[in-house]
């Protein structure tokens, strides 16, 4: 405890003094368009609060478009990374929950900012991060902010329940194939799209192509999904197995038929499915059950050309089936996605269950991180019933 408060004093002799570097992060969820949390609006609040404060200036500004929910937002990465260059002295926010809404990610940020030397500021609740009694507090407000969401995602969920439930559309992208009509609130087909839509189910069912062939060709002739992007057999395949196109609205439990217009008959669509769960196709439930091998470090292998990950593949060959580990943009665009090679399941496998074998062998390794471990919790114990004390008193 006392080495925290000795890194701290830089930082109360700077505010002292008056020299205070201010950085401020904003947050605008794509959930809060009709909310008074808008970036320019939290901009203009921490402008006027900067310029309230002796000395504080403004050297960076982080903002972010997206949910309070995670920590993979760009604005927030680029903040962590100027307070570890002590780019500035103090992160100034409007609200804690601009900042994070979940408990846990605040405790992992407050401690990426304390290892930083920097503090941490709202300007519309009273805390400070500086004291025991301040990060206390600003647990709190996190407990709140966490709460807020939940009761949030509630009201969220059970308003599309009883959207769909009366055929509304519950919002999201409108698939390949139907417009969105706002004013009747249900998709209705366009017909340039529905056309492509029955080419697809039909030459699947009757040419027996299978559905990175469709995707080839659909590519070739210039057509695009409805994001311009180009076709994939994984997109053929969810599209294949979505029952929207039966004329039906689906959501979770809730199956509402001729909720809208179909563009394919029933008669078709069963024998699509059929093929597919035949095939073990994409989207299928064949292919959504678990698989006959095990492939262990699926999700582990970082592909080294895309940085997109490994699962595991199988291969029928004249007398055996081969096991590979194949990046997932190849699976799913084919070389023109990814070239990078396909791993034999087998080899790889055995070589990291050699590796893994050979570490746990050594036993003079696994009691030098058991006892780095124990000293460590021990200076944690010890760091944490000093603040508790401080807190107490």
């Amino acid at each position: 405890m006392a080495a925290r408060n000795r890194a701290r004093k830089p930082k109360t002799d700077a505010t002292a003094t008056g020299t205070v570097r201010v950085a401020v992060y904003t947050r605008r969820s794509t959930d809060e368009e009709h909310q008074p949390f808008s970036i320019d609006a939290q901009d203009s609040k921490l402008d006027s609060y900067v310029a309230s404060q002796p000395g504080w200036h403004i050297v960076e500004r982080f903002t972010d478009d997206a949910s309070g929910a995670t920590m993979d937002r760009p604005g927030l990465r680029k903040a962590l990374a100027a307070a570890k260059a002590a780019r500035y002295d103090l992160l100034l926010v409007y609200r804690l929950d601009r900042f994070t809404r979940r408990i846990r990610d605040l405790a992992v940020l407050m401690d990426e900012l304390e290892k930083a030397e920097v503090h941490f500021r709202s300007a519309t609740e009273p805390f400070d991060t500086s004291t025991p009694a301040g990060r206390m507090l600003v647990q709190m407000l996190g407990v709140f902010a966490e709460f807020e969401r939940e009761i949030i995602i509630d009201r969220v969920r059970n308003g599309m329940e009883r959207k769909a439930a009366k055929g509304k559309w519950t919002g999201g992208p409108v698939p390949y194939g139907y417009q969105l009509d706002r004013v009747l609130d249900i998709p209705v087909p366009d017909q340039a799209e529905a056309a492509v839509v029955r080419q697809i189910f039909t030459a699947y069912a009757q040419t027996r192509v299978g559905t990175r062939a469709i995707a080839t060709a659909l590519n070739q002739r210039g057509i695009r999904t409805k994001t311009g992007k180009p076709w994939s057999g994984y997109t053929i395949g969810r599209m294949l197995a979505n029952r929207i196109y039966l004329g039906e609205k689906v959501f979770g439990d809730i199956n509402v038929p001729a909720a809208h217009e179909p563009i394919i008959n029933p008669d078709l669509f069963d024998e699509v499915q059929q093929i597919m769960s035949t095939r073990g196709e994409p989207g299928s439930r064949r292919a959504a059950s678990n698989s006959d091998y095990d492939y262990d470090l699926t999700g582990l292998i970082t592909c080294p050309a895309c940085g997109l990950k490994y699962i595991g593949t199988s291969a029928q060959g004249r007398s055996r089936t081969y096991r590979y580990y194949t990046c997932v943009s190849r699976i799913r665009y084919g070389s023109h996605g990814c070239d990078a090679p396909r791993l034999p399941a087998e080899e790889i496998d055995q070589a990291v269950f050699a590796a893994l074998l050979d570490l746990y062998s050594d036993t003079g390794l696994i009691a030098d991180a058991a006892r780095a471990e124990r000293q460590h919790r021990a200076g944690q114990h010890e760091t944490n019933r000093a603040e508790l004390g401080a807190v107490t008193h």
